[in-house]
């Protein structure tokens, strides 16, 4: 089955198309916890869990009563007719995890059509799960913004890092790029070989780096050391200008 979590119209707030106005899907759905980042949500019991900044799509067992299942293309077609949108709009898939749908007749089906409507779609994708460029070769025309987990995910080397995957998503898409989440304590010498180890399997995309946050405080605590690393390193530096300006409003 197939779930939507949320979709809105705002702007692209992370990597290399920041501020560029986009329609965002958020799908239901991970293969990753990624628990070492740390950010927490509140359950209706008053407990909290711990994981990724979109834990609420992440998570089926305690938030699937939310999530939206889509039984037709039309479910996510009629989202476009919402919003009082641009010609062919940029469109961002995220999530979760939105490639776990990768093989999924309808979410194919909603590619071609955003596809035919000449829309610019963006996978924001942990990248490690692979995608058959030639079975459905609609994800050449596709961007993909690789945001392979690093070992402050707490997700193992063998699950978040997939050579094969990240090489073969760099040589068929239309265009891809490395966006990796960095907290200030990671910022050592062991991070310079994490990520030269991850990008040296697709060595000629852009690396960009993002401060690991959950609010717009965190945001600021982790933003300025991770500046200067980027300067150092010949890095591109990713705010997350939808935090810094909404803070922790989900939906914007």
């Amino acid at each position: 089955m197939l779930y939507l979590v949320e979709h809105f119209y705002s702007i692209q707030g992370e990597g290399r198309y920041v501020g560029t106005p986009s329609l965002f899907f958020r799908f239901g759905g991970c293969n990753m916890t990624c628990k070492g980042f740390g950010c927490t949500e509140q359950l209706e019991d008053g407990s909290e869990i711990t994981g990724c900044d979109t834990i609420y799509a992440v998570d089926k067992e305690h938030f699937l009563k939310n999530w939206i299942p889509i039984n037709r293309v039309e479910d996510l077609l009629n989202v476009l007719d919402i919003y009082d949108l641009p010609n062919a709009v940029d469109v961002v898939l995220t999530g979760g995890e939105p490639l776990i749908y990768a093989n999924d007749e309808i979410f194919i089906e909603f590619l071609k059509a955003l596809q035919k409507k000449s829309h610019r779609i963006t996978f924001e994708t942990n990248g490690s799960l692979g995608v058959d460029f030639e079975k459905h070769p609609v994800y050449k025309e596709c961007i993909f913004a690789l945001s392979v987990k690093l070992s402050n995910s707490e997700e193992s080397y063998r699950k978040r890092v997939r050579p094969d995957i990240i090489n073969s998503i760099s040589l068929n898409s239309k265009d891809s790029f490395f966006k990796f989440s960095i907290d200030a304590e990671s910022i050592n010498a062991a991070l310079d070989e994490e990520i030269e180890d991850i990008s040296s399997h697709a060595p000629n995309i852009g690396v960009y780096c993002m401060p690991v946050a959950s609010d717009k405080k965190e945001l600021e605590q982790n933003s300025m050391e991770l500046i200067e690393y980027c300067k150092d390193r010949g890095y591109n530096f990713s705010d997350r200008l939808h935090m810094r300006i909404w803070d922790k409003e989900k939906g914007v």
